[in-house]
Order: structure tokens, then sequence, then C-alpha cells
């Protein structure tokens, strides 16, 4: 693998979504998320993680540095017992796993940290987003907590929104016995008509030295899932989902130049004045204040 980051790093992501549900709410029948006080839309951290998470799987097939841990029909205690056999824990029942693991750590004073950098060397996802991993916590090890390197926060829309719910039908009858009585099934589907959402993120390259090892490598792949992770995931409820624009700030130093809030600041997304009901990204207009940005710091812009 390349070297460990030595600079730190924000970045800002520009998403759209068109006739599609980009973040259902399960509180709210999965209707999309919505402020209430605002009436922006929302879209979960952990949403966007998801993405960049099944789009590195879908490129890197499980090659090894490139598993994933929090994935689909996976036990996470099956990942974790594969750190457990590097250190000879043969166990696989979690109690007698949460035993072993406890006396590897009287006699090892240097087990949390092996078994750490092995989760970190092995599982993309760690090395990036850091993981709370339950069979270490229960076991009273300490690196059954990874805090990550990169942090993104909620996304949020440029405007309000308008949760639209549209009625479909479906000519196949689930039954035999309702085939009798009706011809077509009714549903509805929650939509947003078109939406600009805006994302903010950060990586740490103080916590990619001390804690996960997070490289060179890992970043350039991380900027290649952001702008593509709605290439691979297109569904019904989706609708029509893109990355706009990815622009990156890359300080000169491991513990930056100047407070994120600036920098942040210096990108302005505003609603062209002559449009009323915006549908389409060319309906916004993307503004970066250099002037803003300290010279210390590198500005890259993708897409």
């Amino acid at each position: 693998m390349s070297d460990v980051i030595k600079n730190r790093y924000e970045f800002v992501v520009l998403f759209d979504v068109e006739n599609g549900n980009p973040n259902g709410d399960p509180d709210a029948g999965n209707m999309p998320r919505i402020d209430p006080e605002s009436g922006l839309g929302l879209v979960t951290d952990v949403c966007l993680k998801r993405k960049i998470r099944n789009y590195v799987e879908t490129v890197k097939e499980d090659e090894d540095g490139y598993k994933i841990y929090i994935k689909e029909d996976v036990p996470l205690n099956r990942s974790d017992r594969e750190a457990c056999a590097s250190l000879c824990i043969k166990e696989t029942e979690d109690k007698k796993v949460t035993e072993e693991l406890k006396k590897l750590k009287k006699n090892d004073p240097d087990a949390d940290i092996k078994l750490r950098n092995y989760m970190c060397d092995h599982f993309f996802d760690i090395r990036t987003f850091g993981a709370v991993m339950t069979t270490f916590v229960k076991a009273s090890l300490n690196c059954g907590q990874v805090r990550g390197p990169v942090q993104i926060g909620f996304a949020r829309s440029v405007d309000p929104i308008i949760s639209q719910e549209v009625t479909i039908t479906r000519v196949a009858i689930t039954t035999e016995k309702d085939a009798e009585n009706k011809s077509t099934e009714m549903g509805r589907k929650s939509i947003v008509p078109y939406a600009l959402y805006r994302a903010e993120g950060f990586v740490s390259a103080n916590l990619a030295r001390k804690v996960t090892g997070f490289t060179e490598e890992d970043l350039e792949l991380l900027w290649e899932a952001i702008i593509n992770m709605f290439e691979h995931d297109h569904s019904a409820a989706r609708g029509k989902m893109a990355v706009r624009e990815l622009i990156v700030f890359k300080h000169s130093k491991e513990l930056g130049d100047c407070p994120a809030y600036k920098l942040f600041d210096a990108v302005e997304v505003k609603r062209k004045e002559d449009v009323e009901y915006p549908r389409k990204y060319q309906d916004y207009t993307v503004t970066l204040r250099k002037e803003d940005i300290p010279e210390s710091i590198q500005v890259k812009r993708m897409v």
C-alpha cells in the first residue's frame, strides 16, 4: 500500500435527485426525509457511507485490503473472528471467543493494537470511517471502537422540497383469490420532483496516522467512490440521482491551515433569480469565492 496521508482535507459534495426518493424515512412511511422546521430535504450520513461502501465492494470485489466490514448478509462477529484467528483464537461461539480474548489481553498487552491493525489493514470501511466492533467491546478491549479519519455530515437540500405521493398500478394480481375480484393492484410511491443536495465532509490526517493507516491510495479511491456512488445504485425508488460536483480542499499540513467552516462558507450554491421551480442542475449557480480561501490551501473541483 501507499503512504499514509499527510494533509488534512475538507470536501463539499453536490448531488441531485429527479423524480425519486433519495433517502426514505422509516418512521414516516418511507417518505423522503425532511427537516420539519425549514422544509429542506435531508439525506443521512449513513446513507451516503452505504453508497461509498457499495461502490468499493463493486470495483474491488473483496480484494485483500479492500473488504467491507458492514455489508448485507454478513454478521459482524464473523468478520471479527477473522482477526481473532490471526491471533490463534479458533473458537466460534461468541461467549467462548470473549473469554479467550480476555485471557489474551492478560498475556499480551499489545493484543488491542494487533486486532485493530488487522481490521484496519483488511477492511476499507474501517480504515476510512471507523467502526464499533461488538465482539471486542464485550471483551473490554480498547480496539472495539475505532474512530475513522473520514466523516461525512447529513446532506441538506439547497431549497425546500415537496414530497409527492404517486399512485401506481400493477396488472399482476398477488393471489388467485384476489384475481377473482379485481384486475389490478394499487400502490403508492413517494418522490421528490427535483432537489439539489449539499453534503460536507472531513478527512483527518492526524487520525489516519495515529489510528487506521488511511493512505493516499485509499484517498483516491474515496474520491472515485464519491463521484460514482450513484452510478451503480439505480433503482425504481431512487429515480435519477447523480453527483454533480465534488470540491476538495487540501491543507498544507496535518492539522490544517484554517477552520473548516471558512472553506465551506466559500462555496455558495444559489438558485438562479429567474427560476421559480428548479427542475435541473442548470437552474443553480455554484460560486467558489477564492478570495476567502487561504493561499496555502489547494482547491480541486471534480466532475
